[in-house]
Parts: structure tokens; C-alpha cells; sequence
């Protein structure tokens, strides 16, 4: 299986690039096409006086027509792209997954298999690392 890897940014919902233990993960998500319309990617608002894109909504939006899905529904239907290499056989590997955090060691997470192994490997949140208090 041969994944379609991105060509920006502007065409993804979700990219990672990480190092997990001795392996290596690669994953990213691409954003669906409007359900209503069919002309245009869904998007979460832009902000009018900056243009950016509102971070924390709640939504997703077609710009040419307007439709709004809720985040949770939306991100429920998308599928991660991953490319990687196993922490725990060194086998290198494509695979896709559903993009939902589930569980893993009390942690949200994105899980998958390796396709050699079969060890299960997520793909967690970044975690801010807390600061040193004086």
C-alpha cells in the first residue's frame, strides 16, 4: 500500500513528526471534502481580523457554502495516514487508522499496530513539559 503524502499544510487537518523511542512515526491527516456542496475542503473558521484559522472551535466550515459539522462528528469520519518504523522490531511500514484518541496508558491516543509484530504503538498528544520550580 502506497499512502498519498501531502503536498501542504493547507490540505491537512492533523501533522506529526516523531520520534518514538527507537522507532519513527510520521502521521497526517487530510482534510475531507464538503458533505453539502462537494466543491470545497471543510475548514474550521477564520478569524475576520487576522484570517487565521480559530484554533479551539467547536466546528468545522465550508467556505464556499457555509455548511458546519461539529468537530467530535467531523473528526470521527477522518483517517490517519502513518508511516513508521517499530520501536520494538525495526520493521519499516505504511498503515492507515482510524483519527480517534482512544486510551492508552491513561493517555489519549491515536493506536496502531505494527503490521510485523503486531506490538500496538501510539501516537500521543504533545505533553508541555512542566517547569522547574525555584
Amino acid at each position: 500500500m502506497s499512502l498519498k503524502q501531502p503536498e501542504s499544510m493547507e490540505e491537512l487537518v492533523y501533522f506529526t513528526r516523531r520520534a518514538v523511542d527507537n522507532g519513527k512515526i510520521v502521521a497526517w491527516v487530510f482534510r475531507e471534502e464538503c458533505p453539502k456542496c462537494k466543491k470545497a475542503l471543510m475548514s474550521k473558521p477564520k478569524d475576520k481580523k487576522t484570517g487565521r484559522a480559530k484554533i479551539r472551535a467547536l466546528e468545522y466550515v465550508c467556505p464556499e457554502c457555509g455548511y458546519t459539522v461539529e468537530k467530535e462528528e467531523y473528526e470521527d469520519t477522518l483517517t490517519c495516514n502513518i508511516e513508521y518504523v517499530c520501536p520494538k522490531c525495526k520493521f519499516s511500514g505504511e498503515t492507515q487508522a482510524p483519527y480517534k484518541r482512544k486510551s492508552f496508558q491513561g493517555v489519549k491516543a491515536i493506536i496502531f499496530e505494527c503490521e510485523s509484530c503486531g506490538e500496538k504503538i501510539p501516537i500521543t498528544k504533545k505533553m508541555a513539559t512542566p517547569k522547574k520550580k525555584k
